[in-house]
């Protein structure tokens, strides 16, 4: 038995037990370990995990791992957090870093304000206005990839109030963003990986966003990634300009910018809290 030394963070409500991987050699991420830790009754309780190493080419390198133990994906709120863990712990040589995350290189910036700017790769794999069968209704939805995939459904669309002839929802707060996500996460249209699925709710000029995200298999407080897809999809749906504020499950708001060079969306950034919820050592 051997305890590991960890720091529990949020970005937004979506939490990260973050590893200083340096410092816990000799620990194997196994699949197996990372459900046990974001485990919320019998571990420590996460949508994920995160390592922050130190590296010769970069000012360090992040690993990102979902609750269920998958990885490869990008998470826009990790990395704010792994941003912030960074400069916190010394890791990083300044306020602007550039890291790797899952072997993809990034670059990001801890902001005077006590907020932490992240920015994204260029998005790709957009598709607009297409039709997807969701409890045999078809619904309108939109496609892009932020570095993981994403759909987005706005619940003015009138195919989505064509699917509420039942009366399920009301507004935002009370969407079935659990099951109508789950289905639409594994629907064929979407494999083999699966995507994240949004929703928005433009109220009184607030964008409200919900997400279901893949590889938690549940809602999310907030999700990064999907907050950069949901304000690029709403751009070009509801020609709102960037910067574009959402307000997210757990209260917090995120930011996110990009410019538009003809079809191309091109720097793209993601702006929000990162915050240190508690420090903790766990046994194995």
């Amino acid at each position: 038995m051997k305890k590991y030394s960890f720091v529990k963070m949020n970005g937004a409500g979506n939490d990260f037990i973050v590893f200083n991987k340096d410092e816990v050699t000799g620990l194997q991420f196994s699949s197996s370990l990372i459900k046990k830790l974001c485990d919320r009754r019998f571990g420590i309780g996460a949508d994920g995990v995160i390592t922050v190493a130190k590296s010769e080419a970069h000012d360090f390198e992040m690993e990102y791992f979902n609750a269920d133990g998958t990885t490869g994906t990008l998470c826009g709120n990790g990395a704010r957090c792994a941003i912030q863990f960074a400069e916190n712990f010394s890791i990083s040589k300044g306020k602007s870093v550039k890291f790797l995350s899952n072997g993809v290189q990034f670059s990001g910036k801890v902001l005077d304000d006590g907020l932490i700017r992240f920015n994204l790769n260029n998005p790709d794999s957009l598709k607009e206005n297409f039709v997807v069968k969701v409890s045999g209704k078809e619904i309108n939805t939109n496609f892009i990839n932020t570095g993981s995939p994403h759909v987005v459904f706005f619940l003015d669309d009138p195919t989505l109030k064509e699917f509420n002839l039942g009366g399920q929802f009301v507004s935002i707060e009370d969407f079935p963003v659990y099951s109508f996500g789950k289905e639409v996460r594994y629907l064929n249209d979407f494999a083999p990986v699966g995507t994240n699925v949004n929703f928005l709710e433009i109220r009184d000029s607030i964008i409200y966003i919900r997400t279901y995200e893949r590889g938690v298999e549940d809602e999310t407080l907030a999700c990064g990634t999907g907050a950069v897809a949901s304000a690029i999809i709403t751009f070009l749906q509801k020609q709102i300009p960037p910067p574009i504020v959402l307000q997210t499950r757990g209260g917090d708001k995120l930011l996110v910018d990009f410019s538009v060079e003809g079809a191309l969306i091109k720097n793209v950034s993601l702006t929000g809290p990162a915050k240190i919820n508690f420090s903790g050592e766990v046994t194995l």
